[in-house]
């Protein structure tokens, strides 16, 4: 699923993780998260220029939608439910701390919601609609140098 992130928001990803899977998949999965967030909240510095915002993204039988705002104030909406247990390797109850991990430490509001009957389309149809809205909210304006803020601030 990064590398969905990395395609469609053309982002350059070389992560590499070394965990405690042994143990379980827990804590390497929230760690990638925090990392990956710590990474875009350094990488955007000041924030002057970007648009701020970003997407709603159909995938066969799926919607999903992510919104985000790299404002400065990490929050997170979840409104994903799974049937099964896992997708592939990775418990589906993770998906949702690896995004609230994210949020955390890019200090950003993400608000994701996925509805469908397959669950791999659902969460593939996620890390596609947050690669999209990542693209979106990190470009930057050509006509436009301010920070996005009417309070001065972000």
């Amino acid at each position: 699923m990064l590398d969905q992130l990395s395609r469609h928001g053309l982002i350059d990803l070389d992560i590499k993780v070394n965990g405690d899977l042994q143990i379980d998949e827990h804590h390497t999965i929230e760690d990638t998260g925090l990392a990956l967030g710590e990474a875009f909240h350094k990488a955007l510095g000041d924030k002057k220029g970007i648009e701020r915002y970003g997407f709603c993204l159909p995938m066969d039988d799926c919607l999903a939608q992510a919104a985000i705002d790299f404002g400065g104030r990490p929050w997170l909406v979840w409104d994903a439910e799974f049937k099964r247990e896992r997708i592939g390797d990775m418990p589906t109850e993770m998906f949702f701390h690896f995004f609230k991990s994210f949020s955390d430490t890019a200090k950003c509001n993400l608000n994701i919601k996925a509805e469908g009957t397959n669950e791999h389309h659902k969460i593939e149809a996620i890390f596609k609609a947050f690669a999209k809205a990542i693209k979106i909210a990190v470009r930057k304006d050509p006509y436009n140098d301010q920070l996005p803020s009417t309070k001065g601030t972000l």
